[in-house]
């Protein structure tokens, strides 16, 4: 296993809506691992493939550090079934460091997908695993948190981020 780039904002490819993963096969388990070692070391509670890189529509999760009841949750071709309620919440991500900002999320989603052998599954999640999946499942179609804020913020996001990259 190994700990992998995680690609920042403005690179790219978090920017592309990623592929359906087809073959579940070796490098897939290997590039899993190698997600998983890399979200452990961020430290982190998910990543998705093109964070590390690669256009595949996977993601890892594993909020039990806080939520004991969620074990680790690899979904490959994750799709939001259905949604409840509605919660504001903090919010970073690894590919935008040092940036949080509160954003409102489904309370409550049903996620479909695929297990890291190829079976189908379903995931029920609420509090901080509902919004890790819909942070990690944004991801795969390209979108950044910072998409999900207001105009204002927006703003003072891209000020701030401009004379980040100037120091």
């Amino acid at each position: 296993m190994a700990v992998l780039e995680i690609r920042k904002y403005p690179e790219k490819i978090l920017r592309e809506k990623t592929a359906p993963v087809r073959d579940f096969n070796s490098a897939l388990q290997r590039l899993i691992d190698d997600m998983i070692e890399t979200m452990y070391a961020a430290p982190g509670v998910g990543l998705a493939a093109n964070q590390v890189g690669v256009s595949k529509q996977v993601l890892v999760i594993d909020v039990s550090s806080r939520e004991e009841q969620y074990p680790l949750i690899v979904i490959a071709n994750p799709t939001i079934t259905s949604k409840e309620g509605e919660i504001a919440n903090e919010e970073g991500c690894l590919s935008v460091p040092g940036y949080t900002t509160v954003l409102k999320r489904a309370e409550k989603v049903r996620v479909a997908g695929l297990d890291r052998a190829g079976k189908s599954i379903e995931i029920e999640g609420e509090g901080l695993l509902s919004r890790a999946l819909q942070h990690e499942i944004d991801h795969l179609n390209g979108i950044l948190l910072i998409d999900r804020i207001g105009r204002l913020k927006k703003e003072l996001f891209k000020k701030r981020f401009s004379l980040a990259g100037k120091k």
